[in-house]
């Protein structure tokens, strides 16, 4: 079964030996998948590398992979040849023992995700959802129950990564949601969401039109029924809704509802 590749996988890898990158392999193998962020707002996958590369022998702390609205770095191998440790969780915290059997350092995959007001959200978030659900593909882990957040794991000293996601108003019961979706619409099990593009406008209904709650189909509840000649305003549409009589293009509302193209002229 192939696995959608959607994007590009750069492999910049820290100095071996050193204290970011012990060079020592992951035992037995990988087990889970801890997410976090990288606290530091607005800073790029590359510029986290590069950090990492140029206080090498400074400190015990490191991650295997960088996710931002540009790239995707694996800086210490994951996906190509046999997986190496990286140092993101404390030792001696309980609960990856507890979940997992295993230490999180020995036995689980560390990726961070880059954010901030320079940073477009959408992006990078995207990137991210998808490697966790490649790596549960690659590793051959449950994505509903593979995937733990680092604040989960070091509740004491770690926010990581709710801290990251809230900057795009996102939570992380959502990110656990969508990982799992990415890795069903990947694997070809379900079809792909519909694609979300932002524009705002009005358009006026041209036909009794139903407002649909939540979702681009008809096969939702709906919310309001609005008659011909109102006004409705919308923040953007997507162009794989429902189709109806071909028309697949659907406007989104402030609320969060959608109205069918089909049954308006935009203005």
């Amino acid at each position: 079964m192939p696995f959608q590749q959607k994007y590009v996988i750069t492999q910049r890898y820290l100095t071996s030996g050193s204290k970011r990158r012990s060079g020592k392999r992951i035992n037995p193998d990988v087990k889970f998948i801890v997410a976090h962020d990288t606290g530091n707002p607005n800073s790029s996958a590359a510029g986290n590398v590069r950090y990492y590369e140029n206080s090498r022998n400074e400190i015990s702390a490191s991650a295997h992979l960088f996710v931002d609205d540009r790239e995707i770095i694996e800086c210490i191998p994951t996906l190509i040849g046999p997986p190496e440790k990286a140092w993101h969780v404390l030792y001696g915290v309980p609960t990856d023992n507890e979940l997992f059997g295993f230490n999180a350092n020995d036995a689980a995959i560390g990726v961070e995700y880059c954010y901030g007001d320079r940073i477009n959200a959408d992006e990078s978030y995207a990137r991210y959802i998808w490697l966790m659900a490649f790596i549960c593909f690659k590793f051959n882990l449950d994505p509903k129950s593979s995937v733990v957040g680092h604040f989960f794991l070091d509740p004491q000293r770690k926010t990581d990564p709710v801290t990251g996601l809230a900057n795009s108003r996102r939570t992380y019961d959502q990110l656990l949601k969508d990982i799992a979706i990415e890795f069903d619409v990947c694997t070809g099990k379900i079809p792909p969401p519909p694609k979300f593009i932002s524009q705002t406008g009005t358009a006026r209904v041209a036909v009794k039109l139903n407002i649909r709650k939540g979702e681009p189909s008809t096969k939702v509840p709906v919310a309001e029924i609005v008659m011909p000649g109102s006004q409705l305003s919308y923040i953007g549409y997507v162009e794989n809704g429902q189709s109806i009589n071909g028309n697949a293009k659907w406007y989104k509302d402030a609320n969060g509802n959608f109205f069918w193209s089909g049954g308006v002229i935009a203005n």
